[in-house]
């Protein structure tokens, strides 16, 4: 689809830069497969601000997204490929053979008018769903269950996908684009192919307002708040801080270790490469 930049009208102009979304639906999404969202603001049942640098934002709806992927071995044809202000990635609306419709995450090269299928013996091709065992390594793969019948859990997100490497006893091996390689039951379904809109890293806001549209308040840097209400803050002329970043609390910038149980230590092979 490429990328969209504007001739230098304003001054955000000069540095925007979008993904073309010209060649999808323009439409309303199917109803049925929608439901309204509630927006917090960061508040808590007090009212109190939980959550800072949230708050506003554009109104819209949730679109339910099928990532089970349940109807088995029963032919769907893509009806529209839409743009879903949830997600990075495209959704696709599929229509099944017993007029049944759901929306799933959209691959690449997936067009309006494909056939796409889940199940047993399925073909090898973008946008069909099979489990792992059934799928030949090498081949890229998105959607990806961890545990079987729980709904596709890694790469969702635009442009992103895994390998799958082999296999291992009851296990498929496969890597993922942080560098991990781990095992998954290969009984667990994966999608193929990768998902789409992959120009959405190159994507430049232009303007703050374009992060307000989000949800996005503005955020104050540390180093320019006093010493109650920051580590960072203090100090004579423009400082940098004078330690490791932290949060306003004291906790690293690194962020808090989420795997602390580690209950899937054992499935991983090779740790994700660490960011410098």
């Amino acid at each position: 689809m490429g990328l969209k930049t504007f001739k230098p009208y304003t001054k955000s102009n000069r540095g925007t830069v979008i993904v073309d979304k010209s060649s999808l639906w323009k439409g309303s999404p199917y109803k049925p497969l929608t439901k309204g969202q509630s927006v917090t603001g960061g508040r808590n049942n007090y009212g109190r601000i939980t959550s800072r640098h949230r708050g506003g934002g554009q109104k819209h709806k949730f679109r339910i997204i099928d990532f089970f992927r349940k109807k088995k071995n029963i032919s769907g044809t893509v009806e529209r490929v839409e743009y879903d202000p949830n997600r990075t990635a495209y959704i696709a609306l599929i229509k099944y053979e017993d007029n049944v419709r759901n929306y799933i995450i959209c691959p690449q090269n997936l067009n309006t008018g494909d056939k796409i299928e889940s199940g047993k013996n399925v073909e090898i091709k973008t946008g069909n769903c099979l489990e792992l065992k059934d799928i030949p390594p090498g081949t890229s793969l998105h959607n990806v269950e961890l545990l079987p019948g729980n709904g596709g859990k890694l790469a969702r997100s635009a442009g992103s996908s895994v390998t799958l490497s082999g296999y291992d006893g009851d296990y498929a091996i496969i890597k993922l684009a942080s560098g991990e390689t781990r095992k998954v039951r290969s009984d667990c379904v994966a999608t193929i192919g990768v998902v789409s809109n992959p120009d959405q890293k190159n994507i430049k806001i232009g303007k703050a307002g374009r992060n307000r549209w989000k949800g996005k308040r503005p955020q104050t840097r540390g180093v320019a708040m006093n010493p109650v209400d920051h580590p960072h803050g203090g100090g004579e002329g423009k400082t940098s801080g004078g330690r490791s970043p932290v949060s306003p609390w004291g906790q690293s910038a690194k962020g808090l270790k989420t795997r602390r149980p580690k209950r899937s230590d054992k499935l991983i092979i090779t740790r994700r490469k660490k960011r410098r």
